[in-house]
């Protein structure tokens, strides 16, 4: 598959596929590329070319081997092509080899409030890819970091799907945020669940969702780092943002007594007693 390395990079990048880029870094003799010359290798496809021939199909092989071995420092290897490889052009190549992994932080935001916004701007300059959800196109701001997708969705709780490390809900909706809660919880992979609120919040969005059949324990709410208690966007967003990087991207159990104190559903500006079905 002869495609644009740099383009698909940039797919696998967003849709979470590890890659090894493959550069030729040096090279003497008779040779079939340049060095500078890249080829992008994943599990099951290729993306440019460092020339053919049983350099390239050896190089696919080293490739596919890192990946299923989870290397992650880069390699390099230095190729004699006719003693090694039996090429008739007869050089030296010598191959760099990258894994590129795909960023640990895949997050998926809904709502946007000012909390939200904020969060965003803090999200945009960190190794994550972010998904931001509403069903407010007019609320979503002309330009958005490199690293976040805006999506406007009718029923925002369709958008949730499984390969998310962490699911941040902050809607202008009580009964949206239930709904999305009880489908995030439903998802495979166990991503972190915070929602912005209050402890009364929580504890009616935990008795519903223990009647749903559903164990409350891995919802966060409040979120946000204990210890930041600002009520304004910003300091909420920064808390949220700290929470996000102090937890693995995995498996989690944090419940509402690591996370910061009420925060009085700054999010949506709605009282949280006013929860409703």
């Amino acid at each position: 598959m002869n495609t644009d390395w740099i383009t698909a990079l940039s797919d696998c990048q967003r849709d979470g596929r590890p890659s090894v880029l493959v550069t030729v870094t040096e090279v003497a003799g008779s040779t079939p590329r340049a060095a500078g010359t890249k080829m992008l290798v994943t599990a099951d496809a290729l993306y440019g070319t460092i020339g053919g021939g049983a350099l390239e199909f050896t190089s696919i092989e080293t490739a596919r081997a890192f990946l299923d071995n989870d290397v992650v420092e880069l390699r390099t290897q230095s190729y004699a092509l006719g003693p090694a490889l039996g090429q008739c052009c007869g050089g030296r190549v010598t191959l760099l080899f990258e894994p590129i992994l795909p960023p640990r932080l895949r997050i998926a935001l809904f709502g946007a409030g000012h909390v939200a916004k904020a969060l965003v701007a803090i999200l945009g300059m960190l190794p994550a890819r972010v998904t931001w959800i509403d069903n407010r196109p007019d609320l979503f701001p002309d330009t958005l970091p490199a690293n976040v997708t805006a999506r406007a969705v009718v029923e925002p709780e369709t958008a949730l799907t499984p390969g998310h490390s962490h699911i941040l809900i902050m809607t202008h909706d009580h009964a949206l945020d239930y709904r999305l809660v009880k489908s995030a919880l439903s998802l495979p992979g166990q991503p972190f669940v915070g929602v912005i609120g209050s402890d009364t919040k929580r504890a009616r969005f935990a008795s519903r969702l223990r009647a749903d059949g559903l164990d409350p324990a891995r919802l966060t709410c409040p979120i946000g780092v204990a210890g930041l208690t600002g009520k304004h966007p910003g300091e909420i967003a920064v808390a949220v943002a700290a929470q996000v990087l102090s937890l693995p991207a995995g498996p989690i159990g944090v419940t509402q007594a690591e996370s910061v104190v009420d925060r009085g559903c700054m999010g949506c500006a709605a009282p949280c007693d006013g929860l409703s079905s």
